[in-house]
């Protein structure tokens, strides 16, 4: 069974490789399974994808954040435009561009809705030093609760 998990890891890695460069082939997925059969078939194999310098990124930042960095992103939507400019040069028919461009259309809103590795998703809490603007210095939730073990401890 191990040898199942380590040839699904490797082929997993090679769609998420050719994926950097086909844009209707998602890369990060292919890592995550990658990163997942590793896990399961080769220690030694999961923490070298976990660590490589170019394949390991994208995982821990999806693991992490569900983040895509915006080099990804970018690079990505070129790809979008060159497959879809490709399809129109070779005179793709009508309804086979309507559907390509139906999936590039929502594969680019998934990509660019996706949070940046490392950014704040509230710009509130960021904009006032890490607070909210509407916080104050202690929770009323806890601050309800020692009020009342106070009373309780207090002799009457």
């Amino acid at each position: 069974m191990r040898y199942l998990w380590i040839g699904l890891g490797w082929v997993s890695v090679g769609l998420g490789v050719a994926g950097a460069f086909l844009p209707l082939l998602p890369t990060t997925p292919f890592l995550l399974l990658a990163a997942f059969a590793f896990s399961k078939g080769s220690e030694r194999l999961h923490n070298w994808l976990m660590e490589h310098q170019t394949l390991g990124p994208p995982i821990r930042n999806w693991q992490a954040e569900k983040a895509i960095s915006r080099q990804v992103k970018m690079g990505a939507s070129v790809g979008i435009v060159a497959i879809f400019m490709l399809s129109v040069v070779l005179q793709a028919p009508n309804w086979a561009l309507m559907s390509q461009a139906c999936v590039l259309v929502f594969v680019s809103y998934f990509l660019w809705t996706r949070p940046e590795p490392g950014k704040q998703t509230s710009t509130a809490s960021s904009s006032a030093g890490g607070k909210s603007p509407h916080s104050s210095t202690t929770d009323p939730v806890t601050e309800g609760a020692a009020d009342k073990t106070e009373r309780a401890n207090t002799p009457q």
